[in-house]
């Protein structure tokens, strides 16, 4: 991986829209990466439609970015949206995150529009018969667009409460869709949607099934598309919503069993809630490369910013709370392949950490930068766009609220998971080790509730105890055995509180939110643990030790002045980072460190 992050002024996007055929798939051995990166620096040019400019000018009229799409497409991303199965090029989940995090890197807006359809095509992919699945990977590899409308205008993310009905036709012609799907992002340009519709009148977990509607097979005056909605963020996406009139769809756009709609999205959104987190890490990876040159090039009183203390603890803090992020979703994509049953945990701590993560930390440098400038430092507005942009992120397949909600309720089984040691060792080797090949992803395996918790934090007692030995024969600091011992302790109390809440149905209790929360930090505190201890040869000890001194400090932990010092450290590594680049476990862990 390379955490170059493309930049340069530019002119403007006035591409009309439009799909073009994708390249066929190179060689293997391929690192689709770096060449995304490659073009992406290309692109940023005066001319070209990833230029500062360009993407101000976009946003400013709420326009899509086609053109940049366009140049997706032509260089052959979305075979990375088809499993190698189904006729694409996806054999490894984190491939698909890097390359989202590259583009991400360089405009939210690109990333969530282009991403969507690696969003829409999960159903089938998990659930979908083997030849429809792949027609729609031919489909995608010929420029297909495909969203996925799960919400409705007055429910929300309450899919149980969905209206939008689907009613078999007479002698099993097909089903008639009808009612209004809104807030779906790319509904209206896309060629395919998947459709969450209740198909018995009863509703229920076994009331609804999953359709993937070709909007060419419909017949003329079926299908209605609704106004954009202006939003804050990613302004020049297409968010908008359809309403359909009696649609009528052919028998083969079922995904899956009639009346396992339900299941079939919520395991779906096990990998796509994981998927975000790439927009995530790409927005983390720019605030933080602009904050660093912006405090670079800014003085205060004839000192640079970057020489302040004060400052230069706040920069540390935020590159310790992104590496933290990058740990999480790392060890996430990873466990879609090597953890694949304890999905239902792991995408949900990914979804609610992640882009929380991220806003906090472009939330401290705005109060730390902001007096000084910082919002409009490149002439683009660039930081102001990131930061809205980024806030819509954590909506996306379901919010943070509603990942926490799904924590709390497995807090029974995370709690006695923890409490006997309960992991899949060899899956968790896998998630936690980059250099380790991972298994083929088994669809199959995803389960709406984890059987044995979570493997990384079950894991982090054992880990814990590792890092003492390393103390011990002095192949680790006593410093980092201090703070290790320390968080696992916390770990401790926590699993004690989660086993204690008791609820009755959807009356879950304030502050069992608040024990998700710190769970979600045990969870980013291990995750960066265990990678640590797979290569410490190779990610700097400092790095981990500024990570878990942030962790311990957010879950009110008392932390010395001394260890506070490896955040100083932190900050070190931005500045002196090349241009376009910050501090990345990845990149350590690869030993491709700029």
């Amino acid at each position: 991986m390379t955490t170059t992050t493309p930049r340069s002024p530019g002119a403007t996007d006035a591409a009309a829209p439009g799909t073009s055929a994708v390249p066929a798939a190179p060689p293997g051995g391929y690192d689709a990466v770096p060449e995304l990166v490659r073009l992406l620096d290309e692109l940023t040019g005066d001319e070209g439609p990833f230029s500062g400019a360009a993407l101000a000018a976009l946003d400013t009229r709420e326009a899509f970015p086609a053109q940049a799409c366009r140049a997706l497409d032509e260089f052959g991303l979305p075979r990375y949206y088809v499993p190698v199965e189904h006729g694409g090029s996806l054999d490894d989940f984190s491939t698909v995150m890097r390359l989202l995090r590259a583009v991400s890197r360089v405009d939210l807006t690109v990333a969530a529009a282009h991403g969507k359809t690696y969003l829409g095509a999960v159903s089938t992919w998990i659930a979908g018969d083997p030849d429809r699945a792949a027609r729609l990977g031919r489909r995608i590899g010929e420029g297909a667009v495909v969203s996925c409308a799960l919400t409705e205008r007055h429910h929300g993310s309450d899919l149980l409460a969905g209206e939008v009905t689907a009613r078999e036709a007479e002698g099993g012609a097909g089903w008639h869709i009808t009612g209004e799907k809104w807030l779906i992002n790319n509904i209206t340009r896309a060629d395919l949607v998947t459709v969450l519709a209740r198909t018995s009148p009863a509703g229920g977990p076994r009331g609804f099934s999953l359709f993937l509607v070709d909007k060419s097979r419909l017949a003329p005056g079926a299908l209605t598309p609704l106004p954009k909605v202006p939003t804050y963020g990613i302004r020049g996406a297409d968010i908008s919503g359809m309403e359909f009139h009696d649609a009528l769809v052919p028998s083969d756009a079922l995904i899956g069993e009639a009346g396992h709609g339900v299941e079939i999205i919520l395991k779906a959104l096990h990998i796509t809630r994981t998927g975000c987190v790439a927009m995530s890490l790409g927005a983390g990876d720019h605030a933080l490369d602009l904050a660093a040159r912006f405090t670079t090039a800014t003085t205060d009183g004839g000192t640079p910013l970057a020489e302040l203390p004060h400052v230069r603890r706040e920069l540390g803090a935020a590159v310790a709370g992104l590496l933290l992020a990058e740990a999480t979703g790392l060890v996430a994509v990873r466990a879609v392949h090597a953890l694949t049953g304890e999905m239902s945990v792991v995408s949900a701590v990914a979804k609610a950490y992640v882009p929380a993560q991220v806003d906090d930390l472009v939330a401290r440098l705005l109060h730390t930068l902001g007096p000084y400038g910082l919002l409009d430092a490149d002439g683009h507005g660039s930081f102001a766009k990131l930061e809205r942009d980024h806030r819509i992120i954590g909506i996306f397949d379901g919010s943070s609220l509603v990942n926490r909600n799904a924590l709390v309720d497995q807090f029974p089984r995370l709690s006695r998971g923890y409490r006997k040691g309960r992991r899949d060792e060899q899956g968790l080797v896998e998630a936690t080790d980059p250099g380790v090949p991972l298994r083929p992803f088994r669809p199959q395996a995803l389960s709406l509730l984890s059987g044995i918790g979570a493997s990384v934090v079950a894991g982090l007692p054992a880990a814990v105890d590792r890092v003492h030995d390393l103390a011990a024969s002095e192949a680790a600091s006593d410093r980092l055995a201090s703070l290790a011992g320390r968080l696992r302790q916390a770990a401790d109390r926590l699993h004690e509180e989660m086993a204690a809440v008791r609820f009755a149905p959807r009356a879950v209790p304030g502050h069992a939110f608040e024990l998700a929360e710190r769970y979600e930090l045990c969870f980013a505190a291990a995750a960066a643990l265990h990678l640590w201890l797979r290569r410490p040869d190779r990610v700097d000890e400092a790095w981990l030790r500024a990570c878990l001194v942030l962790v311990l400090t957010e879950l009110g932990e008392p932390v010395g002045d001394t260890e506070r010092e490896d955040l100083d450290t932190l900050a070190d590594a931005l500045l002196t980072a090349r241009p376009g680049a910050v501090p990345s476990l990845i990149d350590s862990l690869e030993g491709t460190t700029p």
